[in-house]
Order: C-alpha cells, then sequence, then structure tokens
C-alpha cells in the first residue's frame, strides 16, 4: 500500500515537471514571437504583377528573424470595384476579431494607402502604418498628417530615363509614355507631362489603354516611330474590359514595339523591356520593414519623416543588342543583365593549362629583365618620367583640372562627332586687385576654390577646364535651352558663397560668356571667341552674371 503511495507522489511530481518545462517552452516562444512582434503586408495588387514579390523580398529581409509577417492582396489591377473592397472589409474586420493585434501594417501602393486612410478610424484605429510603392505624392502628403503614419513613396525619375532615351536615341522627337487611368497611371501622368518645359525639342505624348481596345493598343504600340523614346508606366486594363497581368503587358509591349520599352520600376527586365532609371521595389519593401522594425522597437512614428525610394540604373544587355544599340552609351554604374561573357569567361577552363604555361613563361622572362639592378632603376625613371610627362600635358599643375591642350583635344572630338554642345567661358571679376592686395598666395587660393566647385559641377555632360590665368571653361555636351540654362546658373552660383582667402573670407565674382556649336558657330576656334565675346559683354555691362553669345557682338 505504501509503495503504490509512493508510486502515485512520484507520477505527480514527473506530471508537475513535464507541465512545468512545456509551460516554460511556450513562454518562451511567446516571448519570441512578442520580440518580434506581427507585421501585415496589403498590397494593392496581386502576385499576378511582377513587382509585388520584389516588395515582399525587401520587406522579409528588413524584417527581424522574429517577426510573423502575414499578407493580403487587393487585387485592384484585376477587381478593382466596391464590392472587392467591401469584401476585403469584412475579411480584415473578422481577421482582427478573431487574431492577436498587429503591431505594424506595411501598406504597398497607393489603392492599400488609399483603403488604409478610408476605414482609419474602423480597421486600423491606433495601429502605426507604412506605406511604399506610394506615386501619389499629395495621398501620401495627406496621409503624413496622421502621427501613426509614415513611408516610402515611389519617386520615379521621368527626366533620368528620357535623358538615358536621349543617349540611346540621340535623334529623338517624341517621348511617348504607355499609361491608363488607374491611381498609379493618373499620378505618372501628372509627372510625366510636367516635364515638357524641361524638354522643348521633344514632342510629350501618351498611349492611354484604357481607352483603346486590346488591338488599338497594339496598333498605337507599333505605330510608334523609331525616332521616338518609348516608356512603359502602366497598363492594367483597356477598353475592351481586358485586365492585364504585368506578364502580359509586358509581353504585349515588347512584342509589337519598334523601339526600346523603357521601364521606371523593377519587373519585366531581361523579359522584354530594356529597363532604365528605375525604382528599386526590393529596397522599397526592405526600408518599410526596417522602419516597421524600428517602431516595434519604441521609436515614435512622427520622428520618422517620410522617405523616397531608391533608384537604380539597370538595363537588359539583349535588348540592347537587339536594337543595335552600343553598351558605351550607358550611365556609369548601370547594373546590366545578360552582359556579354568575354573570350576568357567562356574558355575559361581551356584557357587556364595555356596561362599557367605562359605565366612561367614570363616569369622566366621577367627574372632575366629585372636580373640587373641598372636596368631597374632605367625602368622606374623611365615609366615615373612618361607618367609625370602625360599628366603636365593634360593637367593644370595649380588646380588640378584638365588644361587648356586637354580642352582643346576634347572640343575637337565632340566637334568631329558633330556633336552638339555648348561652351561656358569664366573669367574671375578683377583678379589683379586680388593679387595686388592680398598676394599671389590669395590669387592662387581663388583659382584652387574656384576649381574646387568647378568640380562638383562635373558630370557625365559637364566637364571644367582651366583655361589660361584666372579663365576656365567649360564643355557641356548639350545645346538645348533648359540645360544650358541650368548649368549657367549653377556655373553663377559657384560665387554665391564667400572663399578663404589667407584666412579670412573674401567675396569673389566672375563672369560668364556662353556659346553653342552648332547654333553660333560650326568652327572650334570660332566657338571659343563666341564665348569669350560673350564673356567680354558681362565685363562691360557690369560683371558678375552670364551672357549667351549674340551674333550682332560681332558687328559692334
Amino acid at each position: 500500500m505504501t509503495v503504490k503511495v509512493k508510486d502515485k507522489i512520484a507520477v505527480g511530481i514527473l506530471q508537475f515537471i513535464v507541465i512545468f518545462f512545456c509551460f516554460g517552452i511556450s513562454a518562451n516562444a511567446s516571448q519570441t514571437t512578442s520580440e518580434g512582434g506581427r507585421v501585415l503586408f496589403i498590397s494593392s495588387y496581386s502576385y499576378a504583377w511582377h513587382t509585388v514579390q520584389i516588395q515582399i523580398d525587401g520587406i522579409l529581409n528588413g524584417l527581424g528573424e522574429n517577426t510573423v509577417l502575414d499578407f493580403e492582396f487587393m487585387n485592384t489591377k484585376r477587381l478593382d470595384t466596391e464590392k472587392s473592397r467591401q469584401l476585403l472589409y469584412d475579411r480584415l474586420e473578422y481577421m482582427f476579431s478573431m487574431l492577436e493585434p498587429y503591431d505594424v501594417i506595411i501598406l504597398g501602393d497607393d489603392a492599400a494607402l488609399q483603403f488604409a486612410l478610408e476605414y482609419r478610424d474602423t480597421l486600423f484605429k491606433d495601429i502605426p502604418l507604412v506605406f511604399e510603392g506610394i506615386n501619389d505624392e499629395e495621398l501620401a502628403a495627406r496621409a503624413m498628417e496622421d502621427p501613426l503614419i509614415t513611408g516610402v513613396i515611389e519617386k520615379l525619375s521621368p527626366e533620368k530615363n528620357i535623358d538615358l532615351g536621349l543617349m540611346l536615341i540621340p535623334d529623338a522627337k517624341k517621348v511617348v509614355a504607355v499609361l491608363d487611368n488607374s491611381l498609379t497611371g493618373e499620378a505618372e501622368r501628372k509627372r510625366f507631362y510636367s516635364y515638357e518645359d524641361m524638354y522643348p525639342n521633344l514632342e510629350f505624348t501618351e498611349i492611354n489603354a484604357s481607352i483603346l481596345t486590346t488591338s488599338q493598343v497594339r496598333q498605337a504600340v507599333y505605330a510608334v516611330s523609331t525616332d521616338s523614346i518609348l516608356i512603359y508606366v502602366t497598363m492594367a486594363e483597356d477598353l475592351s474590359g481586358k485586365r492585364y497581368s504585368d506578364q502580359e503587358a509586358i509581353e504585349l509591349l515588347s512584342g509589337v514595339a519598334r523601339v526600346p520599352v523603357l521601364r521606371m520600376v523593377e519587373g519585366g527586365v531581361g523579359e522584354g523591356l530594356l529597363g532604365g532609371n528605375i525604382v528599386s521595389m526590393y529596397k522599397s519593401g526592405e526600408i518599410a520593414a526596417q522602419t516597421a522594425m524600428e517602431i516595434m522597437g519604441g521609436r515614435a512614428v512622427s520622428e520618422i519623416e517620410m522617405m523616397e525610394s531608391l533608384n537604380i540604373y539597370h538595363v537588359d544587355a539583349a535588348v540592347m543588342e537587339k536594337y543595335d544599340i552600343d553598351l558605351d552609351v550607358l550611365p556609369p554604374g548601370t547594373e546590366i543583365l545578360n552582359k556579354p561573357t568575354t573570350f576568357i569567361e567562356r574558355n575559361r577552363e581551356a584557357l587556364i593549362p595555356g596561362l599557367i604555361l605562359i605565366g612561367g613563361l614570363i616569369l622566366i622572362i621577367l627574372w632575366f629583365v629585372f636580373d640587373s639592378q641598372r636596368r631597374r632603376k632605367l625602368m622606374r625613371e623611365l615609366e615615373e618620367a612618361r607618367k609625370i610627362m602625360e599628366s603636365a600635358s593634360q593637367h593644370d599643375f595649380l588646380t588640378g583640372l584638365p588644361n587648356r591642350n586637354k580642352f582643346m583635344s576634347d572640343l575637337n572630338d565632340v566637334i568631329m562627332a558633330k556633336r552638339p554642345c555648348t561652351v561656358m567661358m569664366m573669367d574671375i571679376d578683377d583678379f589683379k586687385k586680388i593679387n595686388d592686395t592680398k598676394g599671389h598666395t590669395a590669387g592662387d587660393e581663388a583659382l584652387q576654390q574656384v576649381a574646387g566647385r568647378l568640380k562638383e559641377m562635373a558630370s557625365q555632360i559637364l566637364t571644367p577646364y582651366r583655361f589660361a590665368g584666372d579663365e576656365f571653361i567649360v564643355i557641356l555636351q548639350s545645346n538645348q535651352g533648359k540645360i544650358v540654362e541650368k548649368a549657367a546658373y549653377q556655373m553663377r552660383q559657384i560665387f554665391s558663397k564667400p572663399f578663404i582667402l589667407t584666412g579670412e573670407k573674401s567675396k569673389i565674382c566672375g563672369s560668364i560668356g556662353i556659346a553653342s556649336y552648332p547654333k553660333d558657330t560650326e568652327d572650334l576656334e570660332q566657338l571659343i571667341v563666341c564665348a569669350d565675346n560673350a564673356m567680354y559683354q558681362v565685363k562691360k555691362s557690369g560683371k558678375n552674371d552670364f551672357a549667351f553669345y549674340k551674333k550682332e557682338e560681332d558687328h559692334e
């Protein structure tokens, strides 16, 4: 009897230990979930839209390992109706009543943010919201008035894509956007046409899929002439009632277009679209997720300002080859998909033994070549002399800028290639007075600081040089009015901030003369003279300004 009692006690103790251990595991799991938090991602679209999976991948990378992530898809590209929104509302209302509350809700694209704002006081009351991929900046700004909302706007860059299009098709006369009447389409239409004044030589037009049948869309895309820049913005539906997935839209456009199709967001590059200056949807999702983690970590939402998406150049080399466009025209740092492999990459395995043999022979030759100390010293001295001479022949010693010889060579190359360009000649006003009153050291400092500010202006199409004395000159590889005027204002701004000469703040001014090829002249030497004449007119008119060359000046 006593034994049975002892057995019961032992079993009871064992059960207690098991229950306590299980409770400890459960409590620990609960704590882990709590530490990671619960996040809901509401997408405006569905998996049929390329960018959705890219956004999700970015979100997953930005969230902590222990964070619970759930998904809801509005699928507005196919079902954008009052009934579909009501069904989503009912589903979320039921889900929120049954599950633990979410710590943060991430909203993907405009429709999701608009839905959240509409039902802020019923479905999403007091829940922090983080949006990403928003095209409508006014909608985003309105959302930011709520202290519990922040996020990332999708800052598409028509300007950079039009500039890229001009690199690919220098003789382009039109820029055509493929749009629809969706929320995204309306927002991007407004932004697209806002750039018309910046490109007076281009005709801005669009293909609005919402007012065309499927057949008419195909005809319109095919009709885009080869002297046009074609940009695919969005196409979710047409007048026939057809709803396009992103893949279907990409196949239609790339299948009939006679010019490369640019795009401003990820998705479709490698599937027929050229690409362009694109918004990284992966990074947008990642930033939104990292912001959610900060909020769950205790940071106040009101402290987090609205952010802009990260844009990168990303193109498909196969499409470049299809339209016979050289990869060399692309901006530096462009990410290139399907980049052609080199001979070495294709024949690596066969070349390795040969390269080893060649390497051995080279080592033997080098041993004989450099066996003599006299020869090694001579080779070093010759190489150093060559570098010094090459640098001296092309660069100004004091400022580090390319010199007059380099300028003349570069300008000759541009004119020989018959590429439109603009020369801007700048002279420091009253430079002799600086040398006379403050000394030549101050004069040298003035030249170096002006050169430093000019270097900050340098870009793919703008190169500064030191021409002579206190004269600097710039080659701008464009003669478009807006671009030239913008560069001129930037050059004048060089003198807006004080200079530090011999330890003291000093005001320096400069006069700038501007002449364009071939508008003003087709002769290299005469182009420089024209710019110099324009600068001289500024000197006569009071200095510290810029002026464009006028042919009347030749007769004054």
